[in-house]
């Protein structure tokens, strides 16, 4: 926490410390949240340039909600360890005591957070999405200002709801050459009545799962989500015509939940109707035609419905129309439970350099605000973001960009540029 060092931020000390000040959010039995005045969030720094961005984050959040709400409400923000520094202290990459402190806190937020190449650890990123059930990966992507490769990027305002569970992320892989290779092809062959050709011996399989239920309460919250922020044009995408059982299915079950009576007559699916007041539009989109419509119109889309693997793809196309996965941020929602995160990767190559962009972290506390309740402090970040790309302001990644277009630009470092944000809050 150098030189943005506060009160109500406690480091770990030995273990994850409980602050006399503070309450932790209540998840009430209907999924809600009971948020305190001064809730207790629990932050994971991360890996790589996380140590720098994360603080970032933290002050300008801090600022938002001083200058906003006073005294009245304060964030009580608790370090617990994941990644390198929890190997480090503890040993281990996900200790039991983070799982429980982000269990009884109910929100949080993390920095980037690396695997290791070579060493057979399995993902933390994974590992925490199991762990809370948090089935809907939400990324909104819209441009504040930053320079972009694209010409009218203000078209760029739409938000992707990537199932977080299912699909080929759920990780039943079986390598070639392996007996469980072997096993699954002889079964495949002899008694499913696959055709031989389509597995040669050194065949190497991949299991894609996707149910109906885990589906159906994706689509539920997209939907909600779309019929409560006005977002009227609804994409849910697939490759429903090659992947009929799986694919195809998320497109059909996705259209069976806009017939349920809490979206019935809210949620239209016929492609020649407009969504009137208090309505939105659902309609099927193949998944290589979206990515083809994100970059020729983009505006054609406010919400996309994805399974995992398609809301991957399509997420980090739609970022790159923006600038890169550096301006976007991103949830982890399930059930009441939620972890935000940053977008991009440990960005080791530049990590201690004091360089690092902490927007996409900043953006996603500003998101948590939301969820919280807390949205005159999260539009105050908003806000003060968009100043700082109008005065030109910027780590050395922005003010680059902006030179690239013959435009001056201030270069500053993360920690002045946390700063440069926090100041222009009013």
């Amino acid at each position: 926490m150098e030189n943005l060092k506060a009160d109500n931020v406690y480091p770990w000390e030995g273990k994850a410390q409980t602050p006399a000040e503070g309450e932790f959010i209540r998840l009430n039995e209907d999924k809600t949240l009971s948020v305190p005045d001064k809730p207790i969030i629990p932050y994971i720094e991360g890996d790589g340039i996380g140590p720098e961005i994360t603080p970032a984050m933290i002050h300008v959040v801090n600022a938002a909600v001083e200058k906003t709400y006073g005294d009245s409400k304060k964030i009580i923000w608790v370090e617990v360890l994941a990644g390198d520094k929890a190997e480090e202290k503890l040993g281990e990459r996900l200790p039991q005591e983070t799982l429980d402190f982000l269990k009884e806190a109910v929100v949080g937020i993390k920095g980037p957070l690396g695997t290791p190449v070579g060493k057979g650890v399995k993902s933390i990123n994974s590992a925490l999405r199991r762990a809370f059930d948090f089935y809907s990966a939400v990324r909104p992507v819209y441009w504040m200002g930053q320079p972009t490769p694209i010409p009218d990027p203000q078209r760029v305002d739409v938000v992707v709801f990537r199932e977080n569970t299912d699909d080929v992320y759920a990780g039943i892989e079986f390598f070639s050459g392996t007996e469980e290779a072997k096993k699954v092809r002889e079964f495949l062959i002899k008694e499913m009545g696959a055709k031989e050709s389509g597995f040669p011996e050194d065949v190497g399989i991949t299991v894609k799962p996707m149910s109906e239920f885990k589906t159906k309460r994706h689509v539920r919250k997209a939907l909600r989500y779309a019929l409560e922020n006005n977002r009227k044009n609804v994409a849910v995408i697939g490759k429903g015509n090659i992947m009929k059982a799986t694919e195809g299915a998320f497109i059909n079950w996705a259209f069976e939940v806009a017939e349920e009576p809490e979206f019935k007559g809210k949620v239209i699916t016929d492609p020649e109707a407009e969504p009137g007041d208090g309505q939105v539009k659902l309609v099927k989109v193949i998944t290589d035609q979206m990515l083809m419509q994100l970059v020729l119109r983009p505006d054609a889309w406010d919400v996309i419905i994805a399974e995992n693997l398609n809301g991957d793809y399509v997420s980090d196309l739609a970022a790159a129309l923006i600038g890169g996965p550096g301006f976007v941020p991103s949830g982890n929602i399930g059930d009441g439970y939620a972890l935000f995160e940053s977008t991009h990767g440990t960005a080791w190559d530049i990590a201690g350099k004091g360089i690092a962009n902490p927007l996409s972290i900043t953006l996603s506390g500003a998101m948590m605000l939301e969820y919280l309740g807390w949205k005159e402090a999260a539009q105050n970040i908003y806000d003060a973001v968009r100043k700082t790309f109008e005065d030109r302001v910027g780590t050395p990644d922005i003010a680059s960009g902006f030179q690239k277009q013959g435009i001056e630009a201030k270069a500053v470092s993360t920690i002045e540029y946390a700063k440069e944000i926090a100041s222009r809050i009013n």
